[in-house]
């Protein structure tokens, strides 16, 4: 198996084989608790506008996302683990648009497979990927508003890239380096409501969820993120 660590939307650009789209703060640690809070699905677009047109066109589904961290007029939820932990999604279908994750599916066009990343179900990850034994697998980290690389989503690569090599790591040692993070710092500002401090602990929340979401195309050539379970 090669492993390849890639970089933002060039880095999707180039993603072949099996891809993994690497979003840890916080838009694919998000997505997991939308899905084990019921969701059916997560239809993940990278246009703003595309998403305001499903939500019209689709007034029952949930539309989610940010830009520069901040939740969109209209929008249900912005991208915050600690705002949606309690909410009911059975059954719904969502819409997410962010910064960086989203616009590594809608740019990763030559991966065989796309399956989203985060440290809440990295445990997952590598199982399905052991289980499915390709010859190439992409790590594709998005990075902090898909502009620049940061340390959450790199490290959630090479945590990935070593688990399937058998290695074992300290997940204490992982939390406490990412949370002297240039990143991290976000979530302990109290002015940036935005970014509660839950979210910090929420999205390192390593292996708590049994699931990968793989990206499945569906009518007009959207992408849907489904769960499959370990």
């Amino acid at each position: 198996m090669h492993i390849d660590i890639l970089d933002l939307v060039e880095g999707a650009k180039q993603a072949r084989g099996l891809a993994v789209i690497i979003d840890v703060f916080r838009a694919f640690s998000t997505a997991c608790y939308v899905v084990q809070n019921g969701a059916r699905e997560i239809i993940p677009v990278g246009d703003v506008d595309l998403a305001y047109k499903l939500k019209k066109e689709n007034p029952d589904y949930v539309l989610m996302g940010e830009r520069k961290g901040k939740m969109l007029p209209g929008f249900d939820y912005g991208n915050s683990p600690a705002d949606i932990q309690t909410v009911d999604f059975s059954g719904k279908t969502v819409i997410q648009t962010t910064s960086a994750g989203t616009q590594g599916f809608a740019n990763a066009k030559d991966a065989d497979e796309m399956i989203s990343g985060s440290f809440v179900n990295a445990e997952a990850i590598v199982a399905y990927i052991k289980k499915k034994s390709p010859e190439k697998v992409s790590l594709v980290c998005m990075g902090t508003w898909a502009v620049n690389p940061n340390d959450e989503d790199t490290l959630c690569a090479e945590y990935i890239a070593g688990r399937l090599n058998n290695q074992e790591f300290d997940k204490t040692e992982i939390y406490q380096r990412l949370k002297n993070s240039k990143t991290a710092r976000i979530f302990f500002d109290p002015a940036l409501t935005w970014a509660p401090e839950a979210d910090f602990d929420l999205c390192l929340n390593i292996g708590l969820c049994d699931f990968v979401l793989k990206a499945e195309k569906v009518e007009h050539d959207l992408l849907a993120l489904r769960p499959i379970y370990s």
